[in-house]
């Protein structure tokens, strides 16, 4: 098999396929969550702590000296890429909560016996037929042993 028609196998599977569409949605799911937080969230949520702007909350570690750029830790971006990954994982938690609820609906409907429990309740009927036609062995009853007293 040449190359080429074992990578047009492998690309046009099922899986792979459905792992690149998640993935590019994922890209755009990630890019709107990003301009919501940004946007929406972080602007409001910043008048309310006294006009902040989370954007440029930063520490300054060393100033701008002449050509060399300030070394800043820029603290709001990360804050705003925080809020970026709860909202996600939220969301992603939420699809797959609902995604569990339609599988456990489908799974809970009432399928018949296996292959086994077939085979098991087969076995068992032919040993009950076989027990009721064999005769039945006596019974003995043992007395107890007399111990002297």
């Amino acid at each position: 098999m040449s190359i080429i028609a074992e990578f047009k196998k492998f690309a046009m599977r099922g899986n792979v396929v459905d792992l690149a569409v998640g993935i590019i949605l994922g890209a755009a799911f990630g890019k709107i969550v990003s301009s919501f937080v940004a946007d929406i969230i972080t602007p409001p949520l910043g008048l309310l702590l006294g006009g902040v702007d989370f954007s440029q909350l930063a520490i300054t570690l060393r100033a701008a000296i002449g050509d060399q750029p300030a070394v800043v830790i820029a603290y709001g971006k990360f804050l705003q890429t925080i809020f970026d990954f709860v909202i996600i994982a939220f969301a992603i938690f939420m699809a797959i909560k609902v995604l569990n609820r339609l599988r456990l609906h489908q799974d809970a409907a009432p399928s018949g016996p296996t292959k086994d429990q077939v085979l098991l309740t087969e076995i068992r009927d032919l040993l009950k037929a076989q027990n009721s036609q064999a005769p039945a062995a006596p019974v003995v009853k043992q007395e107890p042993p007399i111990t002297p007293q």
